[in-house]
């Protein structure tokens, strides 16, 4: 019990109750409002996700339809490394590639050895021209768009990669810089497979 003169002091807090039970009033206290809070912000982010995921939905279903057909390749399929193949070596400059042209035989297995030799970022997509037309289109409209599969590579300038590729079908293919501009200013390339 306090004694009566403190209770005229009002800034004296008189209690009964000890000074840990005090603190652990207050410590919880602190946490349940520590927990409003993360709710609270949770709940925003939750909000400004559900804004922003019908934009980025939205342009999905064309970027998926950019690759739908890598599910069957136009110009045969990956290669299988623990089966032998000849070593071609392609560069890519400003606006082409040396060699311009290739022959291979069907079922023949290729290791292209990519080289960007040139001054800014060039890609190496090997398909039909039908199909590398068609992707070059939806890059005009998705200029971001990333590259993950096994028939093409982007390189920075001074950067190497490697494709290995199987041609199962006999026809003439090409490689093609999809980058915008790049395939309208020359930077194609034929391979006939006989």
């Amino acid at each position: 019990m306090c004694a009566p003169e403190a209770l005229n002091r009002p800034l004296l807090i008189c209690s009964t109750l000890p000074y840990q039970a005090l603190t652990r009033v207050a410590l919880r206290e602190t946490a349940q409002s520590q927990k409003r809070k993360d709710k609270m912000r949770m709940i925003k982010k939750i909000q400004v996700a559900l804004l922003v995921m019908p934009a980025l939905l939205a342009g999905w279903p064309q970027i998926a339809a950019a690759h739908e057909h890598h599910s069957n390749y136009s110009a045969g399929e990956p290669g299988d490394p623990r089966k032998p193949s000849r070593e071609l070596t392609v560069e890519m400059n400003e606006m082409d590639y040396s060699p311009s042209a290739i022959e291979v035989k069907r079922g023949e297995q290729i290791k292209f050895l990519v080289r960007n030799i040139g001054t800014e970022d060039h890609e190496f997509l090997l398909a039909s021209t039908e199909d590398n037309l068609k992707h070059a289109a939806a890059m005009r409209k998705h200029p971001g768009m990333v590259h993950h599969e096994p028939n093409g590579l982007r390189l920075a300038r001074k950067q190497s990669g490697e494709i290995l590729w199987k041609f199962t079908k006999v026809g003439t293919f090409e490689y093609s810089c999809l980058i915008p501009n790049h395939r309208e200013y020359g930077m194609t390339g034929k391979v006939v497979v006989k």
